[in-house]
This record gives C-alpha cells, sequence and structure tokens, in this order.
C-alpha cells in the first residue's frame, strides 16, 4: 500500500457516508419549505451538542466554558438561520456550489504545489496555495451557480464583483475551518464527532459553510436591502 493512501476500508466507508449525506441534504434541498428549514434546524442542533463536546474539554473555568457554549449556539443559530435566508434569495445553492469549489480546490492545489503553511499549529495540513486553488475553484463555481439559480442574472456585467464575493466566499470558509480546527486542537480531539462515519461530525462537515454563509447573508443584505 502506498504511504499516504487510505486504507480501502476506509476509503469505502467515506464513500458511502458521503454518498448518503449528498443524498439526504439534496433530498432536503430539492423538497424546501417546511422539509429543509427541518433539516438545516437539525444539522444546527447537532452542532451546537459537538461545539458544547469540544468546550468541555477545554482547560478553563466553568465561567470560561459556559461563555464558549453561549457562543456555539449563537454562532451556529446565525449560520443556520442565514443558510435558510439565502435560500430564500436564491443565493444558497451559489454559496454551496462556492464552498466545494474551495475545498475541491485547495485540496488539489495543496497536494499538487504544496509549499508554506499558513497556520500549521492550527491545521498543518493546509497551505497559501491550497488557499489560491480553493478561490479559484470558489469562484468557478459560484458563477456557475449564479448561473443557474439567480433568474436574470448579468454575469458579464457583475463580473468582477462575482469574482471578489467567490473569493472571500473562500476565505470565510478556509477560515471557519481553521476555528474548528483551533476548537478541536483545544478540546484534543480529531473530530468534532462521530456521527458520520468516516467523516467525524457534523461540525466537521459544515464548519466552512457556517462562516461563509454568514458573510455572504450580511453582505446580501448590504447589497441588497
Amino acid at each position: 500500500m502506498m504511504a499516504g493512501t487510505a486504507p480501502r476500508p476506509e476509503l469505502a466507508v467515506r464513500t458511502a457516508s458521503a454518498i448518503v449525506m449528498i443524498a439526504v441534504a439534496g433530498t432536503a434541498l430539492w423538497m424546501g419549505g417546511t422539509v429543509f428549514t427541518f433539516f438545516v434546524a437539525l444539522v444546527a442542533f447537532l452542532v451546537v451538542l459537538e461545539f458544547r463536546g469540544l468546550v468541555v474539554r477545554f482547560p478553563d473555568s466553568t465561567l470560561a466554558k459556559g461563555i464558549w457554549m453561549a457562543v456555539g449556539g449563537v454562532y451556529a443559530a446565525l449560520g443556520c438561520a442565514s443558510v435558510l435566508l439565502l435560500h430564500d434569495l436564491f443565493l444558497f445553492v451559489p454559496l454551496l456550489a462556492a464552498v466545494i469549489g474551495t475545498d475541491v480546490g485547495a485540496y488539489f492545489a495543496g497536494r499538487a504545489i504544496g509549499g508554506p503553511k499558513i497556520a500549521p499549529a492550527i491545521s498543518p495540513s493546509k497551505t497559501w496555495a491550497g488557499l489560491g486553488g480553493g478561490i479559484v475553484g470558489s469562484v468557478a463555481l459560484f458563477t456557475l451557480g449564479l448561473k443557474g439559480s439567480v433568474p436574470g442574472v448579468d454575469l458579464a456585467a457583475g463580473w468582477p464583483l462575482i469574482a471578489l464575493m467567490g473569493a472571500l466566499i473562500a476565505i470565510f470558509a478556509q477560515a471557519g475551518d481553521f476555528f474548528e480546527s483551533w476548537l478541536k486542537r483545544r478540546a484534543g480531539v480529531k473530530d468534532s464527532g462521530t456521527l458520520i462515519p468516516g467523516h467525524g461530525g457534523m461540525f466537521d462537515r459544515v464548519d466552512g459553510l457556517l462562516a461563509a454563509s454568514i458573510f455572504l447573508f450580511v453582505c446580501a443584505r448590504a447589497f441588497l436591502g
């Protein structure tokens, strides 16, 4: 077996889990309405539980842990409320596409180019090259997401702003990832939970999406009123 490759059973578990996650989330998104709202609320609830599970392991006082738990509740609520509001504005699919593009672009650019790490003490695998690839992936998929989801969008006229927003989404998604990695470092754990076989917890899967959704909703309110 080559060094750095996942054992076949682990890869199979990760693949199967990913298929199930995509199927469940895609079905909720397709059905919309109450089903999608319930799904997003369930994700928020699971994130809060996992956030609490990290905080209780912090080497902090009881008061400090209580403050951190409140922060986790507010963070999850803001993120998931932003997702619902962006969905109403036809912007959730472009956001989701951009976050996926960030992850994919960062993964391949990081592996192919390598180079200096962004913050090795927090997340040893993330490089500046990976961030650059994530920005490219985010801009590309954000543009495609807008074209497919937002009625009457003029991509040619709005290209500079679209590119800027795609780049910033990538940066905020990576920041959300770093934030969760920092929390896990403080808690001394590898994953936020064990809910999803081969992938860790729910927080592990939506860390970047939470931060990026809050950012994009604030921008949408600023531009759209």
